[in-house]
């Protein structure tokens, strides 16, 4: 399979690994194990050092996304260090949920514009500061929600909507110079530290879980076997996409067992 993918002796960029539970973690396992060289990106040296001891082959460069001039010395550290980029992850997101999970109508803006440069706007900013440096057919991939518009993400579901969105203008926009592809994975609910932080979200897992058609909840690793996916060559088709990756829970909605149980519970009142 490893030699199907193609991306042995190739240099990726990923982004947002935080801790053996994220997914960023996960697709560097991936990578490694696939034989590519990974290097990576996070937002201070206290979580440096912690990933240093766990993923000591892993490149760690220095990067604080609400910073431009970081982005920037990010991409000229990377060129100094004469790498070339044959792929880029994006798994960044942030969402101030201090106060809980509020009506849309009710958004703080200073929330709002915080959450949507970190989480969508940073891809193109990045994108930008690393164009130059991506080999000829690099693949951008960057980490979305599945498509149930679901309100316990609160205001950073129509963010996730701007990422997608922003996937199909930059490639079309790099698409005048070169054949970089950019795309996104829309996944269903996970079992990671980041999701653990929205309120109320583990009710959400639950519920999605039996929603999946196979009544068992998406693993961290599939997702990152699609991000491995977009990123190789067996891809090459895919541009300006979002690939759903939710175990059929969005064709489920009237599950025959989720309605059953639902009518119960208000039978019994």
């Amino acid at each position: 399979m490893n030699d199907m993918l193609d991306l042995k002796g190739k240099t990726f960029l990923i982004t947002g690994v935080a801790n053996k539970k994220s997914l960023a973690y996960h697709v560097v396992e991936k990578l490694q194990q696939a034989g590519a060289h990974v290097i990576a990106s996070v937002q201070n040296e206290e979580i440096k050092n912690k990933l240093t001891a766990l993923l000591p082959q892993v490149t760690f460069f220095l990067c604080d996304v609400t910073k431009e001039k970081e982005i920037q010395d990010l991409a000229t550290s990377i060129k100094n260090k004469n790498f070339k980029l044959d792929g880029f992850v994006h798994s960044i997101a942030f969402a101030n949920f201090q106060d809980g999970i509020k009506p849309f109508h009710e958004t703080n803006w200073n929330d709002f514009q915080s959450a949507a440069q970190i989480s969508c706007f940073s891809l193109t900013q990045m994108s930008q500061a690393l164009k130059d440096l991506f080999t000829a057919q690099a693949s951008v991939v960057t980490i979305s929600i599945s498509n149930t518009k679901a309100t316990a993400y609160g205001y950073l579901g129509p963010i996730k909507a701007m990422l997608e969105s922003s996937i199909s203008y930059l490639a079309k926009s790099f698409s005048t110079f070169s054949d970089v592809r950019f795309n996104a994975v829309g996944a269903g609910p996970l079992k990671t530290s980041a999701s653990a932080g929205i309120p109320g979200y583990i009710d959400n897992y639950l519920y999605a879980e039996e929603l999946t058609l196979r009544k068992k909840a998406l693993t961290t690793t599939e997702v990152a076997n699609s991000v491995l996916f977009l990123l190789s060559p067996l891809s090459s088709g895919i541009n300006g996409t979002t690939l759903l990756v939710d175990a059929g829970m969005h064709c489920n909605t009237f599950d025959q067992k989720v309605v059953k149980t639902f009518v119960s519970a208000n039978l019994s009142k």
